[in-house]
């Protein structure tokens, strides 16, 4: 994400987009009441006989902010709202979508810019460290990318090891594979890190066998349980991988959410379901609120998210953490699992 400029007193940034990641940061930034300035597409009628065209016209426009859809399957995030500021012939009051995309500029205006907003903008924009996993075992290997909303996952080599044997002896095409893959997508991707892992000792037999001595600089060894996608947040997590993922999204959020996990389990400091967190907020309680994605769209959808939104204020206000995550990764759907939000309190309630 490209911060063209900000100006947080008179509450307005202008934007421009970068990658589908920005699109997913922007779904939690833009509240319903922000005024949204961008350029979008109508369709114009030309003459009125059975030769009119119908054409496509780029206009800038500024609206109010009512419903904000994040389809990730398209990389979209459509706004849709009441137009305040436009041409002549687009009345007043009237409703338009504006929709964000990769590369799209426009301007987001608030009249209160919180804490944990003005964050997320910054984190958006700071470049982020990319990291390329390869998990793989004897029967398979698999190829994702970290995002910030988890895991790309990017493909999958099945092995042609035969079932019993020395793997240092019989995976030559099948390792040969696997590092063809890594050496194309750090070409594709130049991610900063590249994990590789493995049960038991098929990641060093490997690593020997990877030529380009700069390529091995960003590689680092770890162990995994299986091939699975839940394996990458295990991965994620390990003690050997802690120096290179300091910085990782996911990695801070698998931690906070163990925080949570951890103090559930001795029964002390937490809350989780949307009444009981929300009778800590209003109590002064929380200090660290953890919400999923699919939890905010969920409220969106039943025209209650005002009072979600209402409740993040109230943490900002009181200098407590408020943390967005996606459902998409491991942490995220323990956090689904709990009501889709929960949080880290002050105080044993």
């Amino acid at each position: 994400m490209d911060i063209i400029k900000s100006d947080f007193k008179k509450g307005f940034v202008k934007i421009r987009t970068e990658n589908k990641d920005d699109l997913w940061y922007l779904s939690h930034l833009i509240d319903s009441g922000d005024f949204i300035k961008g350029t979008t597409t109508r369709k114009i009628k030309i003459g009125d006989s059975e030769n009119a065209k119908v054409v496509k016209k780029k206009i800038t426009l500024k609206i109010e902010a009512e419903k904000i859809d994040y389809i990730p399957e398209n990389n979209v995030l459509r706004i849709n709202g009441k137009i305040i500021d436009g041409p002549d012939d687009f009345p007043r009051g009237s409703y338009q979508n504006i929709s964000l995309e990769e590369d799209t500029e426009f301007t987001i205006e608030k009249v209160n810019w919180l804490s944990y907003q003005k964050e997320k903008l910054k984190e958006a924009s700071e470049k982020k460290d990319q990291y390329l996993l390869c998990l793989f075992d004897r029967e398979e290997s698999m190829f994702a990318l970290s995002v910030s909303s988890g895991f790309n996952i990017l493909s999958r080599i099945k092995s042609d090891m035969p079932k019993k044997g020395d793997t240092s002896q019989s995976g030559g095409r099948y390792y040969q594979d696997i590092i063809k893959g890594i050496e194309t997508y750090n070409a594709r991707n130049n991610p900063e890190h590249i994990i590789l892992a493995s049960p038991a000792f098929y990641k060093e037999d490997l690593f020997k066998q990877i030529k380009d001595e700069e390529l091995k600089k960003k590689i680092t060894l770890a162990i995994c349980s299986s091939v699975k996608e839940p394996s990458l947040e295990e991965v994620m997590r390990r003690p050997e991988l802690k120096s290179v993922l300091k910085m990782s999204r996911n990695r801070i959020e698998n931690i906070l959410v163990e925080e949570l996990l951890a103090e559930i389990g001795k029964e002390q400091l937490y809350t989780y379901g949307f009444i009981e967190v929300k009778n800590a907020i209003n109590s002064g309680a929380v200090s660290k609120l953890i919400i999923t994605d699919t939890f905010i769209n969920k409220k969106r959808e039943e025209n209650i998210y005002q009072e979600v939104d209402g409740l993040l204020k109230t943490v900002d206000n009181l200098k407590g953490e408020v943390h967005i995550i996606s459902s998409e990764n491991d942490s995220g759907k323990k956090i689904d699992g709990l009501g889709g939000i929960a949080a880290i309190t002050r105080y044993k309630l």
